[in-house]
This record gives structure tokens, C-alpha cells and sequence, in this order.
């Protein structure tokens, strides 16, 4: 069963009694960014670094971190069960106004919500999955892990209503990332993934697939790649927090290969997968 009690501005609380103003700024305007950290075995995972992108978002919205990275691991930790693979989702808006304005308040009390769910496992991850390329339709600041997901949700749904996971998203001929996912594609032995910039949100689970390919002699590149480039890959892969890495074995309803799961994927997956369980 998973753990309701959440934690809001200081207090740990049953989830039903977690109540935030009407007039609060992430409610009005989406003025707020979110963190996703899973955690296996009770222990976050790679939370240094999810919290260095937690900051970079803070910075991102000029809004200060409430919180040292110590203060943050303390308010987690009680929130996570030891007997499941699980995530926390937290999330920091810039707090209650005394009256809409698009102007920051003079005086900000930032609203800080956490809570912590069970990963129930992708039921693509181990057949793969369908996607569609649609255009990139959102906002020039893609880094910023921002709450306003309006744009993303409108392109996920697109890709819901054609029987597809997920929707690869193209801007100017070049693929970014997935609606809620970093990409990667293997195209001549060489395994691909489009450079950090503002166009694409930072991934923890891509910097980790980079660490693991370059520690086991996979070769990779961090470069970009065009749609055109993407349709003649050999595997293609969806990349998040929660569904760790997805083959596709459709694109825009034509076969990747042979329309299974590669074997880049597979080694990638099993390594993936050990490096997990040796942080137990």
C-alpha cells in the first residue's frame, strides 16, 4: 500500500487534509517548478544530482531555494517505504498573493509540497512501445522543469489519441526530446542523444545512460539529430525518472529495425538495471 501521508510547508499530513490556498501563484499561474526522484529500497536515487537540477529551476524562475540540500534529504527520507521502488514528487510554487498579479509579490512565502508514490512498471518497457514525431510547441525554456505542462500535456494527448506512448517532439527539422521523456537513438553502431541546451529538459536517467555507456565501451555522442536522421536509426529510446529507458519499435506508424527491442537497448537495460541494484 503506498505511504499517504505527504508533506506540505513543514508538516507531514494525511494527504485528504493537504489544502492549499486558491490564491496561491502556482494555482493562478503555474508559477512553480517540480522534482522527480525515485528511490529503490528506501534510498533516493542519485539525489545530488536532483537536486542540482532543482536549483538550476529555482534559479531558472528567480525563486530561492527554501532549503539546503541536507534540510531537503531529511524532509524526503520519512516519506519513502523501504519495501517498494517508489517517487517522490515535489514541487515549489511562489506562494500565496493577496491579489492576482502577474508582478512577483513583494514578500514570497514559497509553498513546498511533497509526496511519494509507488513506480508501477511500464508495461512497454521490456516489448516497446509506439510513437508519433509532432511539433515542438513549447515555450524557449525547456530546461526549466517548470509546473506549466500545458503544451507537453496537449502533445502527450495527441500521441494518447493515436494509440502511441509518447510523442517525439521536432522543432526546425531537429528532434529535442519526448513530451515527457529525453531520447536517444542508435544510428550507425553510434548511440545518439541530442546535446543539453534550453530546448531539452536535463535528464538524470540520460546523464546516467552516458555514465554506463562510457564506463562498458558503448560508443555515444551527445549531437543533434534531425527527424530525417531519427527514421533511419536502428533503436530508438524514451528515457524518464519513472519509466527508466523504452524501447520504440514504431515511429509515426513504421517499424524501427525489426520492430523489437534492440540489442544496444538490451545491454543498456541489464546495465541499467545492475547499477540500480548496486546502490541497494
Amino acid at each position: 500500500m503506498e505511504n499517504k501521508t505527504v508533506y506540505l510547508n513543514g508538516q507531514y499530513l494525511p494527504l485528504h487534509e493537504a489544502k492549499v490556498s486558491v490564491l496561491d501563484r502556482g494555482f493562478l499561474f503555474g508559477d512553480g517548478i517540480y522534482e522527480v526522484i525515485p528511490a529503490y529500497c528506501g534510498r533516493l536515487f542519485r539525489l545530488p544530482e536532483h537536486l542540482e537540477r532543482l536549483e538550476q529551476s529555482l534559479a531558472g524562475i528567480r525563486l530561492d531555494n527554501p532549503h539546503t540540500r541536507k534540510q531537503w534529504e531529511d524532509i524526503l527520507t520519512p516519506l519513502l517505504d523501504a519495501n517498494y521502488d517508489q517517487y517522490i514528487y515535489l514541487q515549489i510554487t511562489r506562494g500565496f498573493a493577496a491579489k492576482r498579479d502577474h508582478a512577483f509579490p513583494e514578500k514570497i512565502q514559497p509553498t513546498v509540497f511533497a509526496m511519494c508514490s509507488n513506480i508501477v512498471p511500464f508495461e512497454g518497457r521490456n516489448t516497446g512501445v509506439k510513437a508519433i514525431s509532432l511539433d515542438d510547441s513549447r515555450w524557449e525554456l525547456c530546461n526549466i522543469k517548470a509546473t506549466t505542462l500545458l503544451a507537453n500535456i496537449l502533445l502527450r494527448q495527441q500521441a494518447v489519441e493515436q494509440e502511441c506512448a509518447e510523442a517525439v517532439l521536432v522543432k526546425d527539422g531537429y528532434v529535442t526530446e519526448g513530451a515527457a521523456s529525453n531520447i536517444f537513438a542508435v544510428i550507425d553502431g553510434l548511440l545518439i542523444t541530442p546535446p543539453k541546451g534550453s530546448s531539452i529538459l536535463p535528464g538524470i536517467t540520460r546523464d546516467v545512460i552516458l555514465e554506463i555507456a562510457e564506463k562498458n565501451n558503448i560508443p555515444y555522442a551527445e549531437e543533434i539529430i534531425s527527424l530525417d536522421a531519427l527514421k533511419t536509426a536502428s533503436e530508438i529510446w524514451l528515457t524518464s525518472s519513472t519509466r527508466e529507458i523504452i524501447p520504440v519499435v514504431e515511429l509515426d506508424s513504421k517499424k524501427i529495425a525489426d520492430g523489437k527491442p534492440g540489442p544496444v537497448w538490451q545491454q543498456m537495460n541489464q546495465l541499467f538495471q545492475a547499477y540500480k541494484h548496486s546502490l541497494d
